[in-house]
């Protein structure tokens, strides 16, 4: 299932898709960026933000990696297979290494290890949105992408 907030007055019509099989923090992420001013999408696992995908367009990817019916890993790379020009960042308790070096070409943008705080969330969200409209469109992919945002203590590509 797939569920927007929209507040008004949000930010050039930036829209963030949040997938995360835990509800709390879902919703907690949905917040923060609500409040920010950002139209959010929410999805509870891979396999629904997908189909959310198909319908819509976003800005920013926020998801978890270890969750049902499909990973975060697996997520992205469908979005990359599709050609979706799409920068994510992954939010997730382990870091899947072995996928990322396997497949250097699934890395997110930026990786948030949990626990995390909001500000820490908000504030690589704002440097990546605010990096891809400096760049212009469309973004290419890492690792071609010149405008680098602050890494805001997490690991950026």
């Amino acid at each position: 299932m797939i569920q927007s907030k929209f507040s008004p007055g949000a930010k050039l019509g930036q829209r963030i898709l949040v997938v995360d099989d835990e509800p709390l923090l879902r919703q907690l992420n949905s917040e923060i960026f609500t409040d920010a001013g950002y139209e959010v999408d929410v999805a509870e696992d891979g396999e629904n933000a997908w189909d959310a995908l198909q319908l819509h367009d976003y800005h920013l990817l926020v998801t978890d990696n270890q969750m049902p019916k499909m990973s975060g890993v697996d997520l992205v790379a469908k979005v990359r297979q599709a050609g979706k020009k799409l920068p994510v960042v992954m939010v997730t308790g382990t870091v899947p290494e072995a996928e990322f070096t396997r497949q250097n070409w699934l890395e997110p943008f930026a990786m948030l290890l949990k626990p995390y705080s909001m500000a820490e969330l908000l504030g690589v969200a704002k440097a990546i949105l605010t990096a891809s409209q400096d760049c212009g469109e469309p973004m290419v992919l890492p690792p071609n992408w010149e405008c680098q945002p602050q890494t805001f203590g997490m690991r950026l590509r």
